[in-house]
């Protein structure tokens, strides 16, 4: 098993990619960020690559999903962010079929995962008439307990289990911090299981945490294999030599191509319906931690795209091949699929038909992939491929690895915090005065310092 990143269309001028002398002197630079990742590990303040390796906390969803096995047709997860989107994506990956409410009863004897991200009222609304509240179990994730949006959804579907008259405890289970936050407390008050999300790990580097492990397991994903995989990458990413370090080679030749050569927007393109929802969680981890103000006034970050070959080429691709020079491209292409058609010979006689027969979907995706690659390359327009051998949890469970620690020592090499997101607060503060919450005063008065819409401007 393995995961390898060919980044031949990355280097030289004739792809308008980075000079092999740049890439040479970027490798002092990145021994550098990595020691500083190293530092922010060894003192406990960031800790997603090492609780891939927490037996205890891994056995927290694995023991709640042999207990709860055979009780629920459904599993809801109310959260928002990375709380949402990293299970979306394992679920898209590695149980496709685990989320129709169109199929009767329950998938292989496991539960459909419904993922409530919003709070669209239509869709709440939608989902609850269709549940049987008594066979379906809702997981409550937020690690502060404070987030509107979960626990408006909370609110909402905990009056309907009291209304239909079942047991709070049989119905929720919580995923937050082991002891701060609203949801710990309220876990006791109503006798409902709560898992960890450990202190050291922020939202959008929490999927190998119960925040996506809980989900997984009670759906049949493999989680053990799923963390191995993971694990397999910290261990591979713990050199400083720049050429030996998938992780680190992604995030330095994303930071020089920003940073040096104008390459401001970062497209993240699987070839692989499993790994759609992939680059959606992919897009929240880079642009969130790396999008941050810098202390002389500047700003940073690289804008992730999320697109789907082959389906983008038809829609996204013109612009890459002939738009402004201002992107990298991300290919992830998949050596082995799950299944394969051949497609049939035949009207050979037809010349847009007759070259067909013979070949396979598989085939043919993997080749549009690298004529993508390669075309985009002979017009200048760098790009690099990440292949996996196939779209299981192992080699999931690395790349997810692989790209959250390229994150992190994007991070150093910006010289920014990559944990931290103060570029969401005021909105939320302002959410919080509009809304009436106790504390928000101050964000109140701002509010009500803002200039009133200009009829000049609205029609």
């Amino acid at each position: 098993m393995a995961i390898r990143i060919d980044y031949s269309n990355m280097i030289g001028e004739a792809a308008g990619g980075i000079s092999e002398a740049d890439w040479t002197s970027a490798a002092g630079g990145f021994a550098k960020s990595h020691a500083g990742f190293a530092a922010l590990r060894r003192s406990g303040s960031v800790g997603f690559a090492d609780i891939v390796s927490d037996e205890q906390l891994r056995d927290q969803s694995l023991n709640y999903a042999s207990l709860a096995e055979g009780k629920y047709d459904d599993v809801v997860i109310l959260g928002i962010g990375g709380s949402a989107l990293g299970p979306i994506a394992l679920r898209t990956a590695l149980r496709p079929g685990a989320w129709n409410m169109l199929s009767s009863g329950s998938r292989d004897g496991l539960p459909r995962l419904q993922v409530l991200d919003n709070v669209d009222p239509e869709t709440i609304s939608a989902l609850l008439e269709r549940l049987d509240l008594s066979r379906t179990l809702f997981i409550v994730t937020s690690k502060s307990g404070g987030t509107a949006e979960t626990m408006s959804q909370f609110l909402i579907v905990h009056q309907r289990v009291i209304e239909a008259s079942l047991k709070p405890d049989d119905h929720f289970v919580f995923v937050t911090d082991p002891a701060q936050g609203a949801l710990r407390p309220l876990a006791h008050r109503l006798g409902v299981p709560a898992l960890d999300i450990p202190p050291s790990v922020g939202g959008r580097f929490s999927v190998l945490t119960p925040v996506g492990t809980l989900p997984a397991a009670l759906i049949g994903i493999d989680v053990a294999e799923l963390l191995r995989g993971a694990s397999d990458m910290v261990a591979r990413c713990e050199t400083d030599k720049l050429a030996e370090n998938p992780a680190g080679i992604y995030g330095t030749l994303q930071w020089l191509a920003d940073t040096k050569y104008g390459k401001a927007i970062n497209v993240f393109m699987p070839y692989s319906d499993p790994l759609r929802d992939f680059a959606a969680w992919f897009v929240q981890l880079w642009a969130e931690s790396l999008g941050k103000h810098l202390p002389d006034g500047g700003s940073v970050g690289q804008t992730p795209l999320a697109a789907l070959g082959a389906t983008d080429q038809h829609s996204q691709v013109q612009l890459f091949m002939e738009g402004p020079k201002n992107k990298v491209v991300t290919f992830v292409a998949v050596e082995e699929r799950g299944a394969d058609v051949v497609i049939p010979k035949a009207f050979d006689d037809v010349k847009e038909l007759g070259y067909l027969g013979g070949h396979s979907l598989g085939e043919l995706i993997g080749i549009e992939q690298r004529a993508t690659a390669g075309a985009l390359a002979r017009r200048g327009r760098p790009n690099l491929t990440i292949h996996l051998d196939r779209v299981d949890a192992w080699h999931v469970g690395g790349l997810m690895m692989l790209l959250e620690l390229a994150t992190a020592y994007a991070g150093q090499l910006y010289g920014i915090d990559a944990f931290n997101q103060p570029g969401v607060e005021l909105a939320k503060q302002f959410a919080y005065a509009l809304l009436g919450r106790p504390g928000a005063d101050a964000a109140r008065k701002e509010w009500d310092s803002l200039p009133n819409p200009d009829s000049r401007w609205s029609v």
